[in-house]
């Protein structure tokens, strides 16, 4: 399938787009994460492509993207507002299937529980990146009723679980040093540690260093907002996590218990890692396709009740 690179323009920044597919197929747009660029949707879109509208792009800061010169311009809302402006140049007034991994999933949380947004995302497949404003809340021992039904739904020592596998967030808000680390041997060394961890061959990304300094200003710019104060934030979508049950950094307890915010959703747990993505795209296809197929009305819409869920699991099953 051949592959279309447009020039997006997103306010103070230009992002690099990549379509393929059927122009008439429903749209699928995918968000990566951190310190990859669109190229690590590339086995998974050979997987879609032949019967959806596939559109990946560069984040700002990654990839073929432009960079905003403050670290402001990684701010969800700003991250959230280049999805918009994507959307518009890609899918033709259709609505959406959104499908994000790690810091794709974090930032595309944004829009999904945004309301300036509703009716235009008619589905989400979260994977390995929780709302920020739901993990905070999550995490405290907060007295009203409906965060002590939250509670009760996670597992004994997910808390303490999840804050161990977290450390590199704290590591990512020093200074001067995750920028060291990149620069003397991290970068030569990353396909490597995903080779050891992950067991996946990833070619060696000529952006790698560029996507993994500019990156880091999507923790120093949100984390500490979204845990001071968190918002009770509700998606106006159906919701799908799909959870790597032996991911090293997202805990599969994350995606329990959300309920409050999302409604009725869906869980699909998966034996594999955090770069699922890479390792698994023909499993990760078949479950986002059927996700699809099940919302091509939209939210409310009837498709979803021809076909029958794929190895799903209702929340918290």
């Amino acid at each position: 399938m051949i592959r279309e690179t447009l020039s997006v323009d997103a306010g103070e920044v230009r992002l690099a787009v990549y379509v393929s597919g059927p122009r008439d197929a429903p749209p699928i747009v995918l968000v990566h994460g951190y310190p990859d660029s669109a190229a690590v949707w590339e086995p998974l879109r050979a997987q879609l492509d032949g019967h959806h509208r596939v559109i990946s792009y560069d984040v700002r800061g990654a990839g073929a993207s432009g960079a905003p010169a403050a670290r402001s311009g990684y701010l969800l809302q700003r991250l959230a507002a280049n999805l918009s402006a994507v959307v518009d140049a890609t899918c033709g007034g259709k609505p959406s299937h959104l499908v994000g991994h790690d810091w794709g999933s974090i930032q595309s949380w944004e829009a999904v529980t945004d309301p300036q947004f509703k009716g235009r995302i008619a589905s989400y497949t979260s994977i390995s990146g929780p709302c920020l404003d739901h993990a905070s809340l999550g995490s405290r021992r907060a007295d009203s009723i409906n965060d002590k039904h939250r509670m009760t739904n996670q597992p004994r020592g997910s808390g303490i679980r999840q804050t161990l596998r977290s450390w590199y967030i704290f590591f990512f808000h020093l200074p001067w040093l995750p920028e060291l680390a990149w620069r003397v041997g991290g970068v030569r060394l990353w396909p490597h540690w995903l080779r050891v961890t992950e067991h996946v061959q990833a070619p060696r990304d000529p952006a790698q260093l560029r996507n993994a300094l500019n990156g880091l200003n999507l923790y120093r710019a949100n984390f500490l907002d979204k845990l001071l104060p968190p918002q009770a934030r509700h998606a106006h979508a159906p919701v799908q996590f799909i959870v790597p049950l032996r991911d090293r950094y997202v805990g599969p307890e994350l995606s329990i218990g959300q309920e409050i915010w999302l409604g009725p959703y869906e869980r699909v747990e998966i034996d594999a890692g955090h770069w699922a993505v890479l390792r698994e795209p023909e499993l990760i296809a078949a479950h986002i396709a059927r996700f699809v197929a099940r919302h091509l009305d939209g939210p409310g819409g009837s498709a979803g009740s021809t076909t029958p869920p794929l190895n799903a699991r209702a929340a918290g099953g």
